[in-house]
């Protein structure tokens, strides 16, 4: 992906604004050297303004802005309050929402990339598998219940082969007569498990049997089969976008964290001590 020749420098420089804008929404609280003020400024009145206004498409009342105030003045107290204590310390929920959050950048980013169809075409080139439609069959069924004659059967397939009607046949059941286009997996929730891998072999246009599926057997004609297929870029670019900003996400993530960890001695066990806990 030639975007990401140099993910590191990409990195950077997509994510700088990226950082700007969460830090905006996000932004640290006002610590005066006393740590006992808590300061709400315009920065903060135009955010819970665009926050409001982003959520129900007007701007709040003066009553509304205030009790966006109220709220935010109430929840700082307690985070303090709570940080004082310890009680961030160690707890693996604040954990994981705190990395959620280092994440999210990295998929904002992501989510903001626009590729040309140029580079979508060549991730839909190296990734046709991801693609392919499935295979597809139609087929018409009668059932002929659990213990078939072979006389009968022979006389049925006989009579449906010469242009009889198919309903003059079919018993009780709540299987469907016929199936339209359909991929393996709803042939086999519709007939049972490995009814789909039993038509592979049979003759398009001309009735068949028996076939057996978890509800006895059937007769079978086949009547179209459709291969897998690659659809054309265009019907399916939405798609090819959606797994292109997938795969930069997860390249982008990976070089944050080889980047933000250069920034620490990291210190481990060496892999004697926890071969050696492990035998404990």
């Amino acid at each position: 992906m030639s975007v990401l020749k140099e993910p590191l420098f990409h990195f950077f420089l997509l994510g700088g604004a990226i950082f700007g804008w969460f830090s905006y929404l996000n932004p640290s609280p006002s610590t005066p050297d006393d740590g006992n003020q808590i300061v709400v400024d315009m920065q903060d009145i135009n955010r819970f303004i665009d926050q409001f206004q982003s959520t129900w498409q007007r701007p709040p009342t003066p009553e509304e802005l205030a009790e966006l105030q109220d709220a935010f003045l109430r929840q700082e107290v307690l985070v303090r309050e709570a940080r004082a204590l310890g009680l961030d310390q160690g707890d693996s929920i604040v954990r994981n929402r705190l990395a959620q959050k280092m994440e999210f950048l990295t998929l904002s980013l992501a989510q903001a990339s626009e590729p040309d169809d140029a580079t979508l075409q060549a991730h839909l080139d190296e990734n046709k598998e991801r693609f392919l439609r499935p295979e597809r069959v139609a087929f018409e069924q009668v059932a002929v219940g659990p213990t078939p004659e072979t006389a009968q059967i022979n006389e049925m397939l006989g009579a449906l082969n010469g242009g009889a009607d198919p309903a003059q046949f079919a018993g009780p059941s709540l299987l469907p007569a016929a199936l339209p286009l359909s991929p393996a997996q709803k042939v086999d929730a519709t007939m049972g498990r490995g009814f789909h891998a039993l038509l592979n072999d049979l003759p398009v246009g001309q009735w068949v049997g028996p076939v057996a599926s978890g509800f006895g057997y059937h007769l079978v004609r086949v009547n179209t089969r459709e291969p897998a297929r690659l659809p054309a870029f265009e019907d399916i670019r939405e798609d090819v976008l959606f797994d292109w900003r997938r795969n930069l996400k997860s390249d982008l993530s990976e070089a944050q964290f080889v980047a933000l960890k250069e920034k620490y001695d990291l210190i481990t066990p060496t892999p004697e001590d926890i071969a050696r806990r492990l035998d404990q």
